[in-house]
């Protein structure tokens, strides 16, 4: 089975989020997508940031009508600072059936060379790329590596900052989140 890892603090999980992981579980060789919540870093004061648990909660309350998409703490039981080459060890470890590829941005490939062995990464591992739109769009060191794959996705504008901003000054957000998501936060009066 190939799964695609799609990082992220999901703070909250919205339906941009759903929008691209489905894309990818549905219209490319990847079986499955897995939401891979990171954990709040010990080092970094976010007090924006819900708990790693709250934001799992809402990745699995997102997820669990689509059988392709499923939550992912396996971060959360890693040293602190983690960096995503551990992870991919640490999952192939634990799933030596499965096959893991990355899931990122546009964005992050253009500073992928900066990443904590990112070699042993692209040697190990497929990227499947997503476009965003950004001002600096001159390609990559990485445009034609046999092991990156730009998968054209709905390109999602929509960032769990400005939903929290929204939420906070009192806006609707109930559109851009996923119905159980939405309650959930509602119920717990995050944000606010």
């Amino acid at each position: 089975m190939k799964v695609g890892l799609y990082f992220g603090s999901f703070n909250p999980i919205h339906i941009g989020h759903l929008v691209i992981a489905n894309h990818f579980a549905e219209y490319s060789d990847l079986d499955q997508v897995w939401f891979v919540v990171t954990p709040h870093n010990p080092f970094k004061k976010k007090s924006s940031l819900l708990d790693n648990y709250q934001r799992l909660e809402m990745v699995y309350r997102a997820t669990e009508d689509y059988t392709k998409l499923k939550p992912c703490d396996i971060e959360f039981g890693l040293p602190q600072p983690n960096y995503t080459v551990n992870t991919l060890a640490h999952l192939q470890e634990k799933y030596p059936d499965m096959e893991f590829a990355l899931i990122m941005g546009s964005d992050n490939l253009k500073s992928f060379h900066k990443w904590k062995n990112y070699e042993v990464i692209l040697e190990n591992h497929h990227i499947y790329v997503y476009p965003r739109i950004y001002k600096d769009d001159d390609g990559t060191q990485f445009d034609d590596h046999e092991k990156i794959h730009v998968i054209h996705a709905p390109i999602m504008e929509l960032s769990s900052t400005f939903i929290r901003k929204s939420i906070k000054s009192g806006k609707n957000v109930h559109p851009m989140l996923p119905q159980k998501v939405w309650q959930y936060l509602d119920e717990m009066n995050f944000y606010k």
